[in-house]
């Protein structure tokens, strides 16, 4: 497909469940470029499974658009790179993103032969679900899990709280979450300081 459409790399992550992601693919050093916006909860991944819609983004004009993403994928890639992020459909449901990436030049291709092309790989690519390892998204959930009982907050906010430590600790998702399935890492404590300054806090002088 990156041949086919002239491109310098590309990842294909498959949602097939709402908010859930897995990287089934990827060529050259885009991997890395492709979790970042996993962590970080945005970028044009994120916003091509969002709108239903294709995105193209030149990282290093897009700080309006993904502030932290086109800082941190600047620092990361450490030159040009250009983001082609198509989603893919298999009949009316979306089942994921094909991303290509380029550091010069431009798609050989129109949007509508990209989308055709897109929507080709994500109908075999649902055809090919159950062979696919989510063992490791799954741990991922759990850890979420985890941390919603620990900090008693909705999954939505305690899946920000682990992406915001694996940011700080410039790690993924998955270091963070094996982090918390072990309990190396607990947030029970943190709950537990923050009601003490609540209370400290409310005490009469």
């Amino acid at each position: 497909m990156v041949k086919i459409l002239d491109g310098q790399g590309g990842t294909l992550t498959l949602a097939s469940v709402p908010g859930d992601r897995l990287m089934v693919s990827t060529s050259g050093t885009y991997a890395e470029i492709d979790a970042l916006q996993e962590m970080l909860g945005e970028g044009p991944v994120q916003q091509a499974m969002h709108d239903d819609s294709l995105v193209v983004a030149r990282v290093e004009d897009s700080p309006n658009r993904f502030p932290v993403f086109a800082q941190e994928a600047v620092k990361a890639f450490g030159g040009p790179l250009t983001v082609y992020a198509v989603p893919m459909h298999a009949g009316l449901q979306t089942v994921g993103v094909l991303s290509l990436y380029l550091t010069d030049g431009r798609l050989s291709r129109g949007a509508e032969d990209i989308q055709f092309l897109a929507d080709a790989v994500g109908t075999s690519l649902m055809n090919d679900i159950d062979s696919l390892d989510w063992s490791r998204k799954a741990r991922i959930h759990q850890a979420t899990g985890m941390v919603t009982a620990q900090l008693k907050i909705p999954p939505g906010d305690a899946l920000a709280v682990l992406r915001a430590h694996a940011f700080a600790r410039s790690t993924d998702l998955e270091t963070v979450a094996e982090d918390v399935l072990t309990r190396r890492m607990n947030f029970s404590h943190d709950r537990d300081h923050l009601s003490a300054d609540d209370d400290e806090g409310s005490e009469e002088p």
